[in-house]
């Protein structure tokens, strides 16, 4: 009887060619048990809850929801092999973090080596740190949020950032102001104010990032600061440097 650790994985793709080719690599590892297989985020988020993995294979181009998104509200994320067909923003963010990623189509050989990883990371205890791949591809792309995925109970939705109020601190979280709907994450005011477009999103004050076309009026607070008033009425404090943020924004 081995005494070899059995770890098990879920391979999160969502076409099924690249599911078998993963399968069929992984027979020459028998450390590795499949506890399934899921075509797309929604699916794989269930199966993640449901069946705590210690590795995912996820490809990150998938419809819907993609893979870096999926991680982003993870409570706890596992050991992460990525795979992608070629997409100079997700390389660049994975070689610039402690992860491995597999460019399709990949060899069984390119497979071991990325499996060689993957059992070091096993072995000792480390986890993917999604929070550095996520930052590094989204300084990699230079494009700017146009969504924002969050999760609700055992459920995913997909916010478009243009229904987005605004954004506002809490402590090591920050909560999605949405369409009179809330939404708690696990991510900085940082990341947002340098994800989002400028032109629509401002941090007014270090609690609060807001959405302008929500911006209903300002109204002085005190001698040199003002609120804004928001169009669900909400009264958020804008600090003086946000108050000429919001001047050059809204050209007044």
């Amino acid at each position: 009887m081995s005494d070899t650790k059995k770890y098990t994985a879920l391979i999160i793709d969502d076409e099924p060619p690249a599911r078998s080719v993963i399968r069929s690599y992984l027979e020459k590892h028998s450390s590795i048990n499949i506890a399934g297989e899921c075509s797309n985020g929604f699916e794989a988020l269930k199966a993640i809850q449901d069946n705590n993995p210690d590795l995912l294979f996820l490809d990150v181009q998938m419809p819907k929801v993609s893979g870096l998104e999926l991680l982003e509200v993870l409570d706890e994320v596992p050991v992460v092999v990525f795979s992608t067909a070629y997409d100079q923003y997700a390389l660049k963010a994975f070689e610039m973090s402690a992860v491995d990623y597999l460019l399709k189509p990949y060899s069984q050989e390119r497979f071991d080596k990325a499996m060689a990883k993957v059992m070091d990371q096993l072995e000792s205890g480390k986890k993917t740190d999604a929070k550095e791949v996520i930052h590094n591809r989204a300084e990699a792309s230079g494009h700017y949020l146009d969504r924002i995925v969050v999760k609700t109970g055992n459920k995913m939705h997909v916010i478009p950032a243009s229904k987005v109020r605004f954004i506002e601190a809490s402590e090591d979280y920050v909560m999605i102001h949405a369409e009179k709907q809330r939404h708690l994450k696990a991510q900085t005011m940082k990341f947002y104010e340098n994800q989002l477009n400028p032109g629509n999103f401002v941090r007014i004050h270090r609690s609060y990032i807001v959405n302008v076309n929500f911006v209903e009026r300002l109204e002085p607070y005190d001698k040199d600061t003002y609120i804004a008033i928001m169009t669900e009425g909400q009264r958020l404090k804008i600090s003086r440097t946000g108050y000429r943020k919001l001047k050059e924004t809204l050209n007044f």
